[in-house]
C-alpha cells in the first residue's frame, strides 16, 4: 500500500497529515494527486466515506504558493451550508504549518458580515452557489483570478436546484482554469455539465456509480405507516448498546418535526432535530452535540446526507425511502466512514416500494428484508398525508379527465372574452401622448404645441 511519504509534497503538508494522524492515502487519493497536480481537468467517482475532500485539497495546497492577491484565487462549491463550515476546517488543519487565507460563505447570515470577510483578500473561497451569486452580482466578490474550481457533491448541487447558478457561474469564471469535479454518483445532467464546460477531462472511477461501501450492512424492513415505523424505531433505539449513535432520516421538514415530538418524550436529551428551517446556530449546535456523543439520536432531512464527516455513526435509519435513489447512496455514507464497520436500516411502505427498487436497481444489489418483529403494534392512526383524499365528483372546479358538460353550460360573453391588456393608461393614454423625444427637455413637448 502507498504511503504519504511517497508523495511529492512539502515538509510543511506532511506535518500536518502526522498531526491528523493518517498514514496511508485511500485508493482516490492516490490516483487524484498526480492528476490534479498535473492541472488536468479532472471527475471523481468515489464512494463515500472515502476521502474525496482531501483527495482534492492535498494537490491543491501544494501547488497553492504564497501571493499577496487580494482576490481568491481557488474556488471550492459545496451544496449546504454545513459542508461550507466542514470544509473549512479541514483545510485549515491541512494548513496549519501553511500560511493560507480560507474563508466560507452561505446563505442564512448576514451578507454584509461575508462581503467584509472577503474584502480583507483571501486565497481560498469555499461557497454555496446561491451565496456566492449573490456575492459576485453585488461586485463584492470578483472571480477574475480564479485559477481552480472544485465542485464537491456536485450531483447533490443539481439535485437541489442550483443547475442555473452553476451554468452561471461557469460563464463569469476565467477561461483559463482547472476544473475540478467529485460526486458519489454519476448521472446524465453531470454527463451533460461536464461536456459543456470542461476541457478534456480525465475521469478517475474507484467504483461503478452507485456502488455501496462494503463495510455497510445493509437491512430493510415492509412497515405500512408512519406511527408504525415510529413505534419500530422506537423499539430499535432502545437497545442503547447497540444503537450508539444513530441518523435518522426523513423525507421532509414536517415529518422531522413530528417524528421528533414524538420521540422527545421517551429519549428528552439523548435526541435532537436539523433542517433548513432551524436557524444556523442551531444547526451548527445540534450537529457539534451529535459528533461530541451529547446526542445519540438525530433526526434529520437529507440536509445532512451531503458529505458532511462525522465520528463513528453506528445506524443510519432511512425512516422514509427516498424518492431519488442517489440520496441513499449520500446517506447511507454517513455511516461506515474510514473503513470502520457501519449499518443500514431502510424503512419502507407500499407507497414507497417503487422508491426501493429504484435504490436496488442503482446498486445492482437486493436489500435484505428482516422480518418485522411481532410484538410491535401495527398502528391504525394515520398522518394527514396518509390519509384516503375526500374525492368530490360533484365539485365544478375538480373536475375529471373526460367529463361532459351538462346542457346548461354556456360560453363566455364577448364582453367577458376581453383580456387584461394592463390598464388605460398601458395602451390608450400611452398611445395618444408618447413618450418625449428628449428626455432631458422637459418643456419640449410644450414649445412645439405652440408652434
Amino acid at each position: 500500500m502507498q504511503s504519504f511519504d511517497e508523495f511529492n509534497i512539502s515538509n510543511q503538508l506532511r506535518y500536518a497529515i502526522t498531526d491528523l494522524g493518517f498514514t496511508n492515502p485511500t485508493r482516490i487519493q492516490s490516483e487524484s494527486f498526480p492528476v490534479i497536480s498535473s492541472g488536468q481537468d479532472v471527475v471523481g467517482i468515489a464512494q463515500t466515506g472515502t476521502g474525496k475532500t482531501f483527495a482534492y485539497m492535498l494537490p491543491i495546497l501544494q501547488g497553492l504558493k504564497f501571493s499577496k492577491e487580494k482576490h481568491p484565487r481557488i474556488l471550492i462549491l459545496v451544496p449546504t451550508r454545513e459542508l461550507v463550515l466542514q470544509v473549512v476546517e479541514e483545510i485549515e488543519k491541512f494548513s496549519k504549518y501553511l500560511n493560507n487565507r480560507v474563508v466560507g460563505v452561505y446563505g442564512g447570515t448576514n451578507i454584509n458580515t461575508q462581503k467584509a470577510l472577503v474584502s480583507e483578500g483571501q486565497d481560498i473561497i469555499v461557497a454555496t452557489p446561491g451565496r456566492l451569486y449573490d456575492l459576485v452580482l453585488s461586485r463584492s466578490l470578483l472571480l477574475k483570478s480564479i485559477k481552480k474550481l472544485v465542485i464537491d457533491e456536485v450531483d447533490v448541487m443539481l439535485d437541489l436546484g442550483f443547475r442555473f447558478q452553476l451554468t452561471n457561474l461557469f460563464e463569469l469564471l476565467p477561461k483559463n482554469r482547472q476544473n475540478i469535479m467529485f460526486s458519489a454518483t454519476m448521472t446524465d445532467d453531470i454527463d451533460e455539465l461536464i461536456t459543456s464546460f470542461f476541457t478534456s477531462s480525465k475521469k478517475i472511477s474507484i467504483a461503478l456509480s452507485g456502488t455501496p461501501l462494503d463495510n455497510i450492512a445493509q437491512s430493510s424492513f415492509a412497515v405500512p405507516n408512519f406511527y408504525t415505523k415510529v413505534n419500530l424505531l422506537t423499539f430499535l433505539l432502545k437497545d442503547s448498546s447497540k444503537f450508539k449513535k444513530v441518523l435518522v432520516f426523513v423525507s421532509n421538514k414536517r415529518s422531522a418535526d413530528r417524528l421528533f415530538e414524538v420521540l422527545q418524550e421517551l429519549y428528552n436529551d439523548e435526541i435532537c432535530v436539523l433542517h433548513s428551517n432551524k436557524t444556523q446556530n442551531y444547526r451548527i449546535r445540534s450537529i457539534k452535540q451529535f459528533d461530541e456523543g451529547k446526542n445519540r439520536i438525530l433526526v434529520t432531512t437529507d440536509v445532512m446526507a451531503r458529505g458532511l464527516d462525522l465520528n463513528d455513526i453506528t445506524h443510519v435509519i432511512n425512516f422514509d425511502t427516498p424518492r431519488f435513489p442517489e440520496n441513499y447512496m449520500h446517506r447511507i455514507g454517513r455511516t461506515g466512514r474510514a473503513e470502520k464497520k457501519g449499518e443500514s436500516l431502510l424503512f419502507y411502505s407500499d407507497k414507497e416500494i417503487n422508491y426501493k427498487e429504484a435504490i436496488e436497481t442503482l446498486m445492482k444489489m437486493e436489500i435484505n428484508q428482516l422480518p418485522f418483529p411481532e410484538n410491535i403494534e401495527v398502528s391504525t392512526k394515520l398522518t394527514p398525508e396518509e390519509q384516503p383524499k375526500n374525492l368530490e365528483p360533484n365539485n365544478p372546479h375538480k373536475q375529471s379527465d373526460g367529463f361532459e358538460r351538462g346542457e346548461s353550460f354556456h360560453e363566455k360573453s364577448e364582453k367577458n372574452k376581453k383580456t387584461n391588456k394592463g390598464g388605460s393608461y398601458q395602451y390608450m393614454i400611452k398611445a395618444k401622448y408618447k413618450k418625449p423625444k428628449t428626455r432631458g427637455d422637459k418643456n419640449y413637448n410644450k414649445r412645439n404645441k405652440k408652434k
